[in-house]
């Protein structure tokens, strides 16, 4: 015998608000919320557009949330957080969006005081693999080649050249 709740149209629209005020969620995390509650067709659709007019989802602010939390604190780059951002398939225009809550200056003083960390805990034999290493790191925290160039090569430099 099956201890499945019928969520009705009311009572689904109450949980997910819940879902909602907790964090910001986007439209594909709200959609799969409610196929799990078993909520399907008009009525799901119907729970979308109420939660989008009262402001419980919005997009927009879920995409500057998300950025502004991996950027500052997971310290990842705009690879990965563009990627994760389409993986939630987030529209192009509300990334954008997102993206415009990184700040230049604090994106790269981040990228460089991880691989700061990263050189003091990584013995490498020579300075041709250390810049390897570091870039390597750099590329799998979703930092592009050319915005880690220069601070690889310089803490290379630092660490061979004493």
């Amino acid at each position: 015998m099956s201890t499945y709740k019928y969520y009705s149209k009311d009572d689904a629209l109450e949980v997910l608000r819940k879902y909602c005020v907790y964090q910001d969620r986007c439209h594909s995390e709200v959609r799969t919320r409610l196929l799990k509650l078993k909520i399907y067709g008009d009525d799901l659709e119907d729970i979308i557009v109420d939660l989008i007019q009262d402001d419980f989802l919005n997009e927009e602010r879920f995409a500057k949330a998300f950025v502004r939390g991996k950027y500052r604190m997971k310290s990842w780059g705009r690879y990965k957080i563009e990627r994760a951002l389409k993986e939630k398939r987030v529209s192009e225009y509300c990334i954008r969006k997102g993206m415009e809550e990184i700040l230049e200056e604090e994106y790269l003083e981040n990228l460089e005081r991880l691989l700061r960390k990263r050189v003091n805990i990584r013995p490498s034999s020579n300075e041709r693999m250390l810049s390897m290493e570091l870039m390597k790191f750099a590329q799998s925290k979703g930092y592009f080649y050319e915005e880690a160039k220069d601070i690889v090569r310089e803490l290379a430099k630092e660490r061979y050249n004493k």
